[in-house]
């Protein structure tokens, strides 16, 4: 899922004024941590994208057709995604069913 700059920059703002309200950290740049947490979020969503490829990509090779939307190509997604972030050191967190 790709995100504008504007909309990462509102998210890292929006983390960024959570962890200080919370009062669970001090920054000493302000700056720096806007940056960071934007560079986080970008790794990340690349990350993401990267996965959710190789998932379309898994379900496309396989011998018979699995239409996108039937409850068999939402279901193999989910797994091949998951084992992808996995695969990456990422943890996608969603439910298991």
């Amino acid at each position: 899922m790709r995100l504008s700059e504007d909309r990462v920059s509102h998210i890292a703002h929006l983390i960024s004024d959570g962890v200080w309200k919370d009062d669970l950290v001090d920054f000493i740049d302000d700056d720096r941590v806007l940056s960071e947490i934007k560079r986080a979020l970008t790794d990340y969503l690349a990350v993401e994208d990267e996965a959710d490829t190789a998932a379309r990509d898994k379900i496309r090779s396989l011998s018979r057709d699995v239409p996108e939307g039937s409850r068999e190509w939402d279901v193999l997604y989910r797994k091949y995604f998951e084992e992808e972030l996995s695969r990456k050191g990422f943890f996608s967190g969603g439910a298991k069913k």
